[in-house]
């Protein structure tokens, strides 16, 4: 798993102070027990995420058990998918893996001896009798009349229930506990029930079979388990649970249960309940397609299992939950893409470009795969020719204010390569653009232009004659906002038994734009040869990865993984959002295939903060400004002027440092990643700091990667930017003397990489840039390190 900050939470508080008095001997045993129903979703991966990790910090034991004691719904196949997800996450069960149904017997043991103890009798009322006998809040339930069965009766009963003589719902078996308690699960809660059907791993051999409440807490205590860790909803049963173990003899210490908020993250559907009917209906290609919460439909979308684990870091631990914006999980995504994605180009919704003074030769362009922050090294080949595509909305014939890339008669740079020039626009009968007439400057190779003319816009593209024609897929939330969304609990029994719990009627609500299949993408030949797992970031677009089920083989298929800006606004139109919560290019919703003209892209403009413009005219003066003087992007700008505190927080920044994009990128994106549901105006610090911390980045004296470090301590707690980054040992490392004994522990580390690379694989120079920039968190000068890490290497 991947690394974790030292926990601090009140579940690590408990585990520490029961290891300071040696309540369980120095054992610490954590466990995950999931019913093989269905498939995880990631409210169970941040489970899974606390117990290990609960676990591995302290040097103990953690057991992954299945809960299968319900036989008409568990299934081998759910078991291999259970064990597959937690194995992809990192965690690691060794020899502990257990299946409650191997405990039936000692179950029923111990319910012989409650009924010979007086402490629990078959009731032979109907189930609506003993669900109305209860009572309820302010009163009392009602004795079932079978309540003072004799002891001998009782165990003649449920033995005969065991064999098989009755029927199912002729009798159960219940706690005798308090008729009158005000917890209402302590009123004789049921603890077995006749379910004559076949069970999955035990046959025929049971038709009698326990409930959670009196299952779970038994298996805890049989497998020696110290912590057992469930979500909120679960707390009233604590009750059930003290009481079930003291009364069938476990002493003290023994287990004990402790409830956490869990996670509820927005636009997820996580009950199995709501999920089955989507598969069912087919709205949804399975338990795995990339728009469920599903671990399996993460993983076929490209998550990688790292970013779960940060997002658990991010939301923490707590008793007190709150739902986790999906910006949040975003954000998590791409802190950990970021650094390991290789950069590469590619056009969803191609527009040819021809230059007409390129010859026909082939230029070969060497194009960097990471940028400079991210401490990697690597380039690969990216072929330029006299025939191009660029995306359709990076040309305007009539141009909005502030666009800022080609325009007849304007003048663009080609990422990596050279600038062109729009001079001529070709139109088919219907007025459609069908093709540019461009000639490029073969001086400005790299982007530069010696003459020191500005050029605003900076573009992707890719040859024609060499571009990969890909499949690629845009995903976004699966369904639309209902109000009042009410949310079923994803039960292992639920907190009522005798509940039926319906699964709401979603189907109506799927969004069709949630899946955009666009075909017809071009993507430079560079993944050829890369590894079918690879991460990409393409270049202004997203990050993707080739989709495991059919990108296989000699198919290119594209998933997104997520976008590079968090877009999603909920009460924009389906046409606007497209497939992420933006409006997208050139496909067609519902999974169908792009045909015709693809549309252009809609600019990005929330109608909330348009309306709030409207009504004000220093946020109206701004958004014009941001983009006319400072040439933020029309979203930037929108985002910048949606009220009043947006906008002073980035003018207060500008006065710190003028550099208006960096600054933008700062708010727009790792700002609004660390809000968690807050605003500006909630942060314990003003835009001056931010600006601040964005100045301390250009000049140097802070990497980027180690400023958000920086700026995450300030969200939590505020404070002076260039006193933290002292105070955190964060300061930029740009002197050899102080990055040579870090160069060579590296090195030292990792002797088997070093022959490797002396023996001509090259490519390995990331690695042990990677190294030391994780070694210095960020710190260090990634040019530098790689300097001195060649000297060294090649010496």
């Amino acid at each position: 798993m991947s690394e974790r900050r030292e926990g601090t939470d009140f579940i690590r508080q408990q585990v520490r102070a029961d290891l300071a008095s040696g309540r369980y001997d120095g054992r610490v045993v954590t466990r995950f027990p999931p019913e093989p129903n269905g498939y995880l979703h990631v409210g169970h991966a941040t489970a899974i995420h606390l117990n290990y990790g609960i676990a591995e910090d302290f040097g103990g034991r953690f057991h992954l058990r299945f809960d299968d004691t319900n036989p008409e719904k568990e299934d081998p196949e759910f078991v291999e998918a259970i064990k597959a997800d937690v194995r992809w996450l990192g965690a690691d069960w060794g020899d502990h893996l257990y299946f409650a149904s191997d405990y039936f017997e000692r179950m029923y043991e111990c319910a012989v001896h409650l009924i010979e103890n007086g402490l629990a009798y078959v009731d032979s009322q109907p189930l609506e009798a003993i669900r109305e006998g209860r009572g309820s809040l302010t009163q009392p339930g009602t004795p079932s009349p079978y309540r003072d069965r004799s002891v001998e009766e009782n165990l003649d009963l449920f033995r005969r229930m065991r064999e098989g003589e009755f029927q199912d719902g002729a009798h159960v078996l219940r706690a005798r506990i308090d008729m009158a308690a005000t917890n209402l699960l302590m009123r004789d809660p049921i603890l077995y029930r006749i379910r004559h059907a076949e069970h999955y791993r035990q046959g025929d051999a049971w038709c009698i079979y326990p409930l959670y409440d009196y299952a779970h807490c038994l298996e805890d205590a049989f497998e020696g388990v110290t912590h057992s860790i469930c979500t909120i909803e679960f707390e009233n049963n604590r009750a059930i649970y003290d009481w079930v173990l003291e009364n069938t003899g476990f002493e003290e210490p023994r287990p004990h249960q402790y409830e956490w908020a869990g996670l509820d993250l927005e636009n997820a559907v996580l009950s199995k309940r709501s999920i089955a009917p989507l598969v069912k209906a087919g709205l949804v290609s399975g338990w795995d397609d990339p728009r469920l919460a599903t671990i399996a439909a993460f993983r076929r979308r490209g998550v990688p299992p790292e970013a779960i684990h940060l997002l658990a870091d991010m939301v923490g631990v707590s008793r007190s939950g709150a739902r986790t914006e999906e910006t949040k999980f975003d954000f998590a995504i791409r802190e950990v893409l970021n650094e390991r994605a290789p950069r590469v180009m590619a056009v969803l919704d191609p527009l040819k470009v021809v230059v007409t003074n390129k010859d026909e030769g082939v230029e070969e362009i060497d194009a960097p795969s990471y940028p400079p922050d991210v401490g990697r090294e690597g380039s690969r080949i990216v072929p330029f020719s006299a025939e191009l595509w660029i995306e359709r909305a990076d040309f305007a014939a009539d141009p909005p204010k502030g666009f800022r890339r080609l325009v007849p008669g304007g003048e663009v740079r080609l990422r990596n390569a050279y600038v062109i020039r729009c001079d001529d626009v070709v139109e088919d009968d219907d007025g459609n653009v069908v093709e540019l007439r461009c000639t490029y400057d073969p001086e400005t190779r790299g982007g530069k232009t010696p003459d020191g003319r500005k050029v605003k816009g900076t573009i992707h593209w890719v040859s024609v004659p060499h571009a990969l024609d890909a499949e690629v897929r845009l995903f976004g939330p699966l369904l639309n906002p209902e109000p009042d969304d009410a949310r079923s609990v994803d039960p292992a029994t639920g907190t009522d038994p005798l509940a039926e719990v319906e699964a709401p009627d979603i189907t109506e609500r799927v969004d069709p734009a949630s899946l955009v299949v666009i075909e017809g993408a071009k993507i430079e030949p560079s993944v050829t040869d890369d590894p079918p797992e690879t991460r990409y970031q393409f270049e202004r677009t997203g990050y993707f990865w080739r989709d495991p089920v059919d990108g296989q083989g000699d198919s290119l298929v594209f998933n997104r993984i997520v976008a590079l800006k968090s877009t999603y606004r909920p009460g924009v139109t389906d046409t606007e959002r497209g497939a992420s919560g933006r409006a997208e290019t050139g496909g067609k919703a519902g999974g169908g295939n792009a045909s015709g003209p693809a549309p252009s892209v809609k600019p990005q403009v929330s109608d909330e903060r348009a309306a709030a413009r409207s009504n004000n005219a220093t946020l109206a003066a701004r958004f014009e400004r941001y983009q006319a003087d400072l040439g933020l992007s029309q979203e930037d700008a929108d985002l910048l002027t949606g009220s009043e505190a947006a906008g002073d927080f980035f003018e207060a920044a500008l006065a710190e440092h003028d550099d208006a994009a960096s600054v933008a990128a700062w708010i727009v994106t790792d700002v609004r990643g660390l809000l968690e549901g807050r605003t500006l105006l909630d942060l314990p610090f003003g835009g001056a700091e931010l600006g601040r911390l964005a100045a301390l980045v250009d000049v140097g004296t802070v990497t980027r990667r180690a400023a958000k470090d920086v700026l995450a301590r300030m969200v939590d707690e505020g404070g002076e930017p260039r006193e933290l980054v002292q105070a955190m040992g964060l300061e930029a490392v740009s002197d050899a003397s102080e990055l040579e004994a870090v160069v060579d522990a590296v090195l030292a580390e990792w002797p088997a990489k070093v022959e490797e690379y002396r023996g001509g694989n090259s490519n390995l120079i990331g690695l042990f840039v990677g190294e030391v920039m994780k070694k210095t968190r960020g710190a260090a000068d990634p040019k530098l390190a790689r300097q001195m890490l060649t000297e060294r290497l090649d010496s």
